[in-house]
């Protein structure tokens, strides 16, 4: 009879172990994700004006996903332009005429690249110069840095 006790009480225990690991690997199964967010972070560069367009004058990095953040002078308008324009930066040139400019050819190239939204980007634009580049760049707080 004793021998019966102490197999019923191993038999318990055994069950509640077997029983209590069967529940801690459900829930590790069903973890949430390590993230919630499509990652989105950009380098933003702009050459030189007359200068070789490999050559960054000026580089910013952007990043929008948890929140805004980088070296952009101003991240979290940045991001909302970008995401208004569903990450096109091609839609954030404005197309109103802003200050006369000179023909003067002295190229400026801005440069988009990264990823978005968990999908890789790249972005390239020349500018005649940089009265032009101020006009069509203006009011997008993006291509401002």
């Amino acid at each position: 009879m004793r021998t019966n006790m102490r197999f019923a009480a191993t038999a318990a225990t055994a069950t509640a172990l077997i029983g209590g690991a069967l529940i801690a690997t459900s829930v590790t199964a069903t973890a949430a994700p390590a993230s919630l967010y499509a990652p989105s972070a950009l380098v933003l560069t702009v050459s030189q004006p007359g200068g070789s367009t490999d050559i960054a004058a000026r580089a910013v990095t952007l990043s929008c996903m948890p929140g805004a953040s980088g070296t952009h002078p101003n991240p979290a308008a940045a991001c909302a332009d970008l995401r208004a324009a569903d990450g096109r930066p091609d839609s954030l040139l404005s197309t109103t005429l802003g200050q006369a400019c000179t023909r003067l050819w002295s190229p400026i190239t801005v440069t988009v690249d990264g990823v978005w939204q968990g999908t890789r980007t790249s972005w390239k634009h020349t500018f005649a110069n940089s009265c032009e580049m101020n006009n069509t760049v203006g009011q997008s707080s993006l291509l401002n840095f």
